[in-house]
């Protein structure tokens, strides 16, 4: 079985988790520059196969889409173009930067590792990609 692999993309960073090969278990992979994004995915699905990439899509308390999807609709259209046999899914990201702080006060982190802002990133990929594969929902692009 192939991966699923989960984008929490920012302006500056993007966080990257992964579920083992049987998707039970979503691990947070990494923390990269956004700009290099597409080639880091690149070089991932050489060596590992991926079923399916999900990604958080920010949305408003009033379930609208955020102001920063001005940034993540190019992203999510060249990650379409360039990977159209991978089926892409969005994901409603509100708290799960939130969640991960929680997450990472009650996993015992230092205040220090607690500000690292990349290992927040990662942990929100992780949650988002958790979320994904308990729920099994999300809006799927062709």
């Amino acid at each position: 079985m192939a991966r699923l692999l989960a984008i929490d993309y920012g302006r500056k960073r993007t966080g990257i988790a992964v579920s083992d090969p049987l998707q039970l278990i979503a691990t947070g992979l990494t923390t990269i520059q956004s700009d290099s994004l597409l080639s880091w995915l690149k070089d991932y699905m050489q060596q590992e196969p991926v079923e399916k990439i999900i990604i958080g899509y920010p949305k408003t308390l009033r379930n609208e889409p955020a102001e920063a999807i001005r940034y993540i609709n190019p992203v999510i259209k060249k990650i379409v173009q360039t990977f159209p046999e991978i089926p892409l899914v969005l994901m409603d990201e509100r708290f799960t930067s939130k969640m991960a702080f929680q997450a990472m006060i009650d996993g015992g982190l230092k205040k220090k590792d607690r500000q690292d802002k990349a290992m927040i990133d990662k942990v929100s990929a992780t949650i988002l990609l958790q979320d994904f594969m308990s729920s099994a929902a999300g809006k799927q692009i062709p």
